[in-house]
């Protein structure tokens, strides 16, 4: 891997870590739909110029269905659910639940594609879900107002990542060969329309603050838009395998941001759980076996 490679990735590493720290900040202000209609309008639209120089509109409105779909359950739900994990969850905790979306894909590919569950992969499986519980079982910090609004919260991270293990294969069968970027604003775009109808209801109490807004847009434009980007050329540059090398990273930036922006408390359970679940994820995707 070239070092600018190298470099490229732990941006984006950087850039998704953030995610869950601007969301922590965001999220109590204007409320979890709010949040996340202005984080994939504004992302959508980011990617927009993108698009249209590459001359791929028309693609847009011919896979408008499927990118609906893949809108609403990859985008509009899951980060509507990370949202509201962040009203009482750490940046650094929500992040480690986003971390088992590989062990969840492990066991979506092996009911719906039928992919074979080795004695690895079911070691991995295990390995991670311990961390999960170590998690839970401990409560992972110490500023949770109740264990109803904690167990609300990794409930809705769990449930967040299930829906982007889903959602891979479906993306995979419907839009092979359409155009990452495509994939991407339309997604985007997509989750805005489904968002739209629950507005109404949701109207912030109190005006947001202006760093509410500055995360808002750094929320869109750089955890969204350009780690989209980023995204991309990493995939043509160094292929799947190394860029989905970033999923054992995010967790790491999340809690570093979480904990010098937010002072946030980095605790052994989080350490520990993370480190259980990063493993496990390893030995799922076989970092560890010889080639």
């Amino acid at each position: 891997m070239k070092l600018r490679d190298l470099a490229e990735l732990l941006l984006l590493a950087a850039l998704w870590g953030g995610s869950f720290l601007f969301m922590r900040i965001a999220a109590p202000s204007l409320g979890p739909v709010w949040l996340i209609a202005l984080r994939v309008l504004i992302g959508g639209l980011g990617l927009m110029p993108l698009v249209m120089r590459r001359q791929l509109g028309r693609q847009l409105w011919q896979h408008r269905r499927s990118l609906l779909i893949v809108g609403g359950l990859n985008s509009a739900i899951p980060f509507v659910l990370f949202a509201f994990a962040a009203l009482s969850l750490s940046a650094g905790f929500t992040s480690i639940l986003n971390a088992t979306v590989p062990l969840f894909g492990t066991i979506v590919a092996a009911v719906w594609l039928k992919e074979r569950l080795t004695l690895p992969r079911i070691i991995g499986l295990i390995l991670g879900f311990i961390g999960v519980s170590t998690l839970v079982g401990q409560g992972g910090q110490t500023t949770l107002t109740t264990t109803t609004d904690f167990l609300g919260a990794v409930g809705a991270g769990l449930v967040a990542s299930v829906l982007y293990a889903l959602t891979a294969p479906y993306i995979k069968q419907t839009l092979a060969g359409v155009p990452s970027l495509v994939v991407a604003t339309g997604s985007q775009l997509g989750a805005a329309c489904l968002l739209l109808p629950a507005l109404p209801f949701t109207i912030p109490t109190q005006p947001p603050s202006a760093t509410v807004l500055l995360s808002v847009v750094a929320l869109a434009l750089f955890s969204t838009a350009l780690a989209y980007i980023l995204y991309f050329r990493l995939l043509n540059n160094i292929g799947v395998t190394r860029t989905l090398t970033v999923t054992y990273l995010i967790p790491l930036f999340a809690m570093v941001w979480g904990a010098l922006f937010l002072q946030e408390a980095i605790t052994i359970t989080m350490a520990l759980g993370c480190g259980l679940i990063l493993g496990g994820t390893a030995i799922v995707n076989g970092v560890f076996t010889a080639k």
